[in-house]
């Protein structure tokens, strides 16, 4: 079985007497889509914001393709193949739906914003912008207004912006959040369209995306993983399924 593209070991945090990560370990393979789940309460804002670099353990480490980046900022983890998408959407609402992911792949390769304009007009940025835009199905968008889209739209947005960093990690912090039926199903064909390509840690609350998405669920549960396994066995599990008393959608 190859290494894990990301790895977490022995990782904890706490808050005072509060303990919100306790003793976790992950293992996140090349390829598949990898979830995270667990009820509000259960740790996993602080846990997707120690792997992304937002906050810094007590304790363990972060491993990412071979090499540790517990103690590495944010920008340092995104030019080693980390990229993330937020609960709220993190895009610029002035600029174009092209522009928005050829500024994304700009900022990625280290380019200040002030020249943003005359680089975005580079052939090579924007077939790449362009590529992005087709992959999470948003070409019929590229020239509008990125303030314009809808909801679910933006959510499409800032996956094709993670693309742009040629990642070998997409973290996606519930891209489900405030979406109508609708756009959850173009959501999630969105992603089932890059399984295989990249390798994603899913952190949702849409059981339903989940059970469709996931090669494998961890669930947390007052920082810690109480199950992981595959959606069926996750599914099953006497243990998740208490945790998840009252919330019918994990029955």
């Amino acid at each position: 079985m190859a290494d894990p593209v990301l790895e977490l070991k022995g990782l904890k945090k706490s808050y005072g007497a509060l303990t919100v990560t306790d003793d976790v370990d992950l293992a996140v393979r090349a390829g598949v889509i990898h979830a995270v789940i667990g009820p509000n309460g259960a740790g996993k804002t602080t846990l997707i914001n120690q792997i992304g670099g937002q906050v810094t353990p007590d304790d363990g480490d972060i491993v990412l393709d071979g090499r540790a980046v517990t103690a590495m900022p944010v920008h340092a983890r995104s030019h080693l193949g980390l990229a993330r998408s937020f609960q709220i959407t993190n895009i610029l609402p002035g600029f174009s739906t092209l522009d928005n992911v050829a500024v994304a792949a700009q900022a990625h390769a280290g380019h200040s914003f002030r020249f943003f304009r005359p680089v975005a007009r580079e052939t090579n940025l924007r077939d790449r912008a362009m590529t992005c835009l087709e992959t999470v199905g948003l070409t019929d968008r590229a020239s509008i207004r990125a303030g314009a889209l809808s909801h679910g739209e933006k959510r499409q947005l800032e996956i094709a912006m993670a693309l742009a960093t040629d990642p070998k990690v997409l973290l996606l912090d519930e891209p489900m959040a405030g979406t109508t039926h609708e756009e959850t199903a173009r959501l999630t064909e969105t992603l089932e369209g890059l399984r295989g390509r990249y390798t994603i840690l899913l952190v949702e609350h849409d059981m339903t995306a989940v059970f469709a998405l996931a090669d494998t669920i961890s669930v947390l549960v007052y920082g810690r993983v109480i199950a992981e396994g595959k959606p069926e066995a996750i599914r099953a599990d006497p243990e998740v399924r208490s945790a998840y008393l009252g919330e019918e959608e994990i029955l």
